[in-house]
């Protein structure tokens, strides 16, 4: 550290900034040594990679652009203090910081620079392992315009105009004429209800289809192997030959299968619930134990629209790669199942805390009729007991069903039974699937716990994520990508996310147990009443 930065920083900012204790209590997070895998031995030499790595981290925290990220270099004295520079120091040109994040974004070097943050604040005490921990999932909508099918189309064949100009223009010699230039000249906009749209449509996959046979397969680039993608979805050749648009019957891709940029093809169109957007889902996991200390972001995962229980083996493996294991982890119904109950807790000894979603039978929804629940299962004599005293007649365990065992009953059983409407709709027997042994029972004993007061408070203390997912969302702006692809929109995330931690150590807010509500006049007035009245669980009485 210059001598006369850190003499001018202290006696500008007496009390210190967010910038400034990241120097003075982390030791700048990084070390050039960190990043020694990152660069080659050769070539010319770079700035350095742990002061561009502080400076991306402070750009997220106060939410800069790289221009301004690059101003605050030049001029603001904590940032000057932050990286150990002098302060006549001019910094960088501001295109730096995209080269970093580009580098960045290769392989897993986002997850390694929350690994190395993660460590440092480890070695001060600050973080520990086989805690407690929470995560939840939002949307990201990606940084790209809702296409309709003819501008999705229009736009790919422009995209690989563009990406073959600038890398084989020599391929569009002979391809390109006026027609090209009229339908692809310029960024493609269309109104609500274009003219023509089905010979248009026709025409934009004839133009891809000759665009893609004249560049081959190792001269393409990621737009034109994009189109590629598009054609595919949207296209196919008939019998006969000529290419056409797919309708429903050929079958068109849904949901996390279709692309919806041609800019973007790792966003997806996704929808939970009532809502539908084009992009990513970001989980996000935190520590919360009961003692005083900070609750720290400890993984991001940045993946496509999937079930929320396919990203949670991926949580748990970098985890424990950061030696950051929780031993109670707090998720909701989404990441829960009773495979994932049993893997954690016999892979790395991991206590799921969430509800187990409950069947999805019609009797279960209509809450008429006999559920699985309503069926004795004895695994020992490997038959099912109905309700009315009936044992099943088979026991299977299919492959195809695995891992799912199925029991069935016969229909002279179920025939003439009184309660066959509200036991089964069709017109077999009823069977009954259910999972293995030790699997049914650590379900049914989660749903049981479920039912105890002393689950429903610790699992009220889930709900604290999401406070961080409004803050990342609010504060940060996660919620919408600035860049395009998966990459890029992960590194974003992640920088997010050190810059959170830095922030709550910095200001140091620890979380205070919680605190009951002064009662009303209402309640007061109750209350000398001698009458009850009912109060929050969580508060408890």
């Amino acid at each position: 550290m210059p001598e006369l930065t850190a003499r001018t920083a202290r006696a500008s900012n007496p009390h210190g900034t967010t910038a400034m204790w990241v120097r003075d209590h982390l030791d700048g997070l990084w070390s050039d040594e960190d990043f020694v895998s990152w660069y080659p031995r050769d070539g010319r030499p770079g700035l350095s990679p742990a002061q561009l790595a502080t400076v991306c981290v402070l750009q997220f925290l106060l939410n800069l652009s790289d221009r301004q990220a690059a101003e605050a270099v030049r001029c603001r004295i904590d940032f000057k203090y932050a990286l150990a520079m002098d302060l006549d120091d001019p910094g960088f040109h501001h295109s730096v910081l995209t080269d970093f994040r580009d580098r960045l974004g290769e392989d897993d070097r986002a997850d390694q620079l929350l690994s190395l943050a993660l460590d440092r604040i480890r070695d001060t005490g600050m973080i520990k392992e086989r805690g407690r921990q929470r995560t939840d999932s939002t949307q990201v909508l990606a940084a790209a315009r809702e296409l309709t099918r003819l501008e999705l189309v229009l736009e790919a064949v422009r995209a690989a105009l563009e990406e073959a100009s600038r890398n084989t223009p020599d391929v569009l010699d002979d391809l390109v004429d006026a027609g090209w230039a009229t339908r692809y000249g310029r960024p493609v906009r269309l109104p609500s209800q274009p003219s023509h749209p089905v010979t248009r449509l026709k025409q934009a996959g004839a133009d891809a289809r000759q665009l893609l046979q004249n560049l081959p397969p190792r001269r393409r680039g990621p737009r034109a192997e994009a189109l590629r993608q598009i054609m595919v979805q949207n296209f196919l050749v008939d019998a006969r030959g000529v290419l056409r648009p797919r309708t429903e019957k050929d079958g068109r891709p849904k949901g996390a299968v279709r692309i919806v940029s041609p800019y973007d093809p790792d966003a997806r169109r996704a929808i939970r619930g009532n809502t539908r957007w084009n992009g990513y889902l970001l989980h996000v996991t935190e520590t919360c134990d009961t003692d005083d200390r900070v609750n720290l972001i400890t993984d991001i995962a940045t993946t496509g629209p999937i079930r929320d229980t396919q990203a949670l083996p991926g949580i748990h493996t970098r985890l424990r790669d950061r030696q950051l294991l929780p031993a109670q982890h707090l998720v909701d119904g989404g990441y829960i199942s009773a495979a994932l109950l049993n893997d954690s807790a016999r892979d790395h000894q991991i206590q799921l805390v969430g509800p187990v979603k409950a069947s999805g039978a019609w009797q279960k929804k209509e809450r008429t009729g006999f559920t699985r629940d309503d069926f004795t299962i004895d695994f020992d004599r490997r038959q099912v007991t109905c309700p009315n005293g009936h044992t099943s007649k088979t026991w299977v365990e299919a492959p195809a069903m695995a891992p799912y065992t199925v029991a069935r009953f016969a229909s002279h059983q179920c025939d003439p039974c009184a309660d066959r409407p509200a036991c089964t709709r069709g017109k077999s027997a009823r069977s009954v699937n259910f999972l293995p042994r030790h699997l049914h029972e650590l379900q049914a004993h989660n749903r049981t716990d479920q039912q105890d007061l002393h689950w429903k408070r610790l699992y009220a203390t889930r709900s604290g994520v999401e406070g961080t997912i409004c803050e990342l969302a609010n504060a940060h702006r996660a919620r919408r990508s600035r860049y395009h692809g998966h990459r890029k929109t992960h590194v974003q995330h992640v920088l997010t996310g050190i810059a959170i931690n830095i922030e709550r150590l910095a200001s140091r807010r620890p979380r205070h147990p919680h605190r009951p509500r002064d009662h009303t006049a209402f309640q007061h007035y109750l209350d000398s009443r001698g009458l009850t009245w009912e109060c929050w669980w969580r508060q408890g009485k």
